[in-house]
């Protein structure tokens, strides 16, 4: 089957930007917008011959005749015994789509064999919606390469690795933020580090690995990967700096530490990588990074609106902010 065109092919062949386009197809003529008779005439001309009709769903939304965006969660995002992971995202979703004046559909009924959620089943609905943001920590591939198959506009809050092509994400630049803790950390005299948790599984967990793999190596320094590290683990590895994936595995090695009248920072320096996923015992004032999780929710509403508009596929990364704490300190 041939591969539908897209606004981005027609300005190709036309020679200008996806916005001209955009413009021209909308009949934009009013006294903000300039576009010289020639150019018209040549995107008109590139559609005539390639036969191009816009997508109806981003005319639908263009027109202001159905603009309903769609929020899919592979997780239940209003939990009330764990760590409330997803508000943040589902502020910034909100913020955006109200901004954008769309409405927002959440979708939480889809189920699959065990239990587990999946956009695609026999009573699926995704299409109610002119295009969805997916949420969840971890995604079904399957879905994802469905989605991609049949070009539905979706963008997902994280990022994808492909899926029988590339995959539209807003997700937080984690190696850059956990090579940013080992600079901080080697700075500091730090030799012997150790990365607490799965690094595998999650796109999100494998980021976070392969960034403190990288900053090791730069700076030549010894990095162990322990999947499941424990407090004498640790000691007797002679580490002297942990990075713990999950935020709350930080905050009970530092209590750990603390009940064997250990110092911390002083015996062992503590970071952690993100936001909580579950309640830690006690508040503990950790070094690590801040998720910027509202700001992927708003960006991803963004994005959404650009595929569904253009028919292009963003992929973005935004920083995470250093988060002083209290449990960085020299070796």
């Amino acid at each position: 089957m041939a591969k539908r065109l897209t606004q981005q092919d027609i300005a190709r062949m036309a020679g200008v930007s996806q916005a001209t386009v955009s413009l021209v197809l909308n009949n934009r003529q009013d006294a903000g917008v300039r576009i010289a008779p020639e150019t018209r005439a040549r995107v008109l001309e590139v559609i005539r011959r390639t036969g191009y009709v816009a997508n109806p769903i981003a005319r639908r939304l263009h027109d202001h005749r159905n603009r309903i965006l769609g929020v899919f969660t592979y997780e239940a995002v209003f939990p009330s015994t764990r760590a409330d992971f997803y508000q943040p995202f589902l502020e910034g979703i909100e913020e955006q789509a109200e901004e954008a004046g769309c409405d927002l559909l959440l979708f939480t009924s889809a189920r699959a064999a065990g239990g587990k959620r999946r956009i695609f089943n026999d009573d699926s609905r995704i299409r109610l919606a002119d295009g969805c943001v997916l949420l969840g920590r971890t995604v079904d591939r399957d879905d994802l390469a469905q989605l991609v198959a049949e070009a539905v506009p979706f963008v997902s809050i994280g990022r994808r690795d492909d899926a029988g092509g590339p995959v539209p994400h807003v997700g937080a630049d984690y190696p850059a933020a956990v090579r940013d803790l080992v600079d901080r950390a080697v700075a500091l005299g730090h030799r012997r580090f150790a990365y607490a948790g799965a690094g595998t599984g999650a796109e999100s967990s494998a980021d976070r690995l392969r960034g403190f793999q990288a900053a090791v190596a730069a700076h030549g320094v010894e990095g162990t990967h322990l999947p499941f590290a424990g407090l004498g683990q640790l000691l007797g590895s002679g580490v002297t700096a942990v990075l713990a994936e999950e935020v709350s595995d930080g905050a009970e090695l530092v209590l750990a530490a603390r009940e064997r009248g250990l110092s911390v920072p002083g015996d062992l320096s503590v970071l952690t990588l993100g936001a909580a996923t579950r309640p830690a015992q006690e508040d503990v004032a950790l070094t690590g990074f801040h998720i910027p999780r509202r700001e992927m929710g708003r960006r991803a509403v963004q994005a959404l609106t650009e595929v569904l508009e253009h028919g292009t596929t963003p992929q973005e990364l935004l920083a995470c902010e250093f988060v002083e704490g209290t449990t960085l300190g020299r070796a």
